[in-house]
């Protein structure tokens, strides 16, 4: 019983001083997307998105219900998008999706 209590006051501040690794193996791929949905092109694309949407809601009286669905679906991603990177402007954060 000695034994263990001389080897845990030995070799316990090594054990405290290890890290844990590089971290959690998905990091890396959640990094990866979340700098698709921050960077300059997806803000390009957001703003797009929202005039094309904009333009098709006040011109596009013939839409069925499916399409005003699909065109309120696509700006409001965009709008989540846009949104993030604007905060960013602010040096703020926003959610991250």
């Amino acid at each position: 019983m000695n034994k263990y209590i001389f080897l845990f006051l030995l070799f316990g501040t090594v054990a405290f001083a290890a890290t844990t690794g590089a971290g959690l193996p998905w990091e890396g791929p959640l990094q990866t997307i979340k700098s698709s949905i921050t960077g300059p092109v997806a803000f390009t694309l957001s703003i797009l998105a929202i005039v094309a949407c904009g333009i098709g809601l006040v011109w596009g009286g013939e839409m069925t219900t499916f399409v005003k669905t699909l065109v309120y679906i696509v700006l409001v991603i965009a709008l989540v998008v846009g949104a993030t990177n604007v905060m960013g402007i602010f040096q703020t954060t926003g959610a991250l999706i």
